[in-house]
């Protein structure tokens, strides 16, 4: 029996759906992957799973930012027979940033986690449902914390944090130009596998999940490089970004990417 894809536009930041979760369904089995923002949306991925019939038996967690794990205690509440899993590193890095995210999203109030739910650390290189696998793949060398799914039965990926559809791409992370080239790199290898789904981990809802996404993204990352270039300070490449991509969401994104670039600030 071929999987379902049920893609879901999530609230980043809040009141805003940037950030998308993707539920995995087989004959009996399904797989969650990404949690959501905030508490009620995890709670939307609750009532989507059990909409669907299907057991929840995996919870992957692709990314640390809050984005992908704040509503997990919801679903972890909700199924707490489903295994709840992620990369060594990603777990790391949401261990050791936790409580310094609770503290910068202070404003969401009772739709913050309560606590953090345990992540075990994903044990193999790929996810089954219904013995149907999804191939972990990327975690490259300069970007060892950023991975996609790759479901090779259904050309299907999902891309968490490497892929971006009609969204300012966030660049906070990857200040250094060799990472936003091994991000290139990545985008490349997708393409390669000529998907025929690509579910974009941030994404403007109702725009494709196809391989536009995987192409988009990849123009984004070279006209940063190329805004960079001709732009003296963040503001003014926040303006030529803008102007580039007029009609692209996650503004955010452009104001804070050039500035970590261009050395006005840190993040992470």
């Amino acid at each position: 029996m071929s999987l379902s894809f049920q893609v879901f536009d999530l609230d980043f930041p809040a009141g805003s759906p940037n950030k998308s979760a993707t539920l995995v369904t087989g004959e009996t089995e399904a797989l969650l992957v990404d949690a959501g923002f905030t508490l009620a949306d995890g709670h939307r991925l609750v009532a989507a799973v059990l909409d669907s019939g299907k057991k929840l038996t995996t919870v992957f967690v692709s990314h640390a930012d809050p984005d992908f794990y704040f509503g997990l205690e919801a679903i972890a509440d909700a199924f707490p027979d489903a295994q709840i899993l992620a990369t060594p590193i990603v777990i790391e890095h949401i261990t050791a940033s936790f409580e310094g995210k609770l503290k910068a999203w202070a404003a969401l109030g009772t739709n913050l986690p309560t606590r953090l739910v345990d992540i075990q650390p994903l044990g193999t290189d790929y996810l089954e449902v219904d013995g149907q696998k999804l191939e972990l793949r990327g975690g490259s060398e300069v970007l060892p914390d950023r991975h996609y799914l790759w479901s090779p039965e259904e050309k299907a990926i999902i891309g968490g944090v490497l892929v971006f559809q009609q969204e300012h791409v966030w660049t906070a992370d990857t200040a250094r130009p060799e990472q936003r080239a091994a991000w290139i790199a990545l985008l490349d290898q997708m393409s390669a596998l000529s998907p025929e789904l690509v579910v974009a981990g941030h994404r403007l809802p109702g725009t494709p999940n196809d391989a536009s996404g995987i192409d988009y993204t990849r123009s984004y990352l070279e006209e940063f490089e190329r805004v960079l270039e001709r732009t003296e300070d963040g503001a003014s490449a926040t303006a030529a970004l803008v102007e580039a991509y007029p009609n692209s969401g996650m503004l955010i994104a452009a104001q804070l990417g050039p500035k970590v670039a261009k050395g006005e600030m840190t993040w992470g």
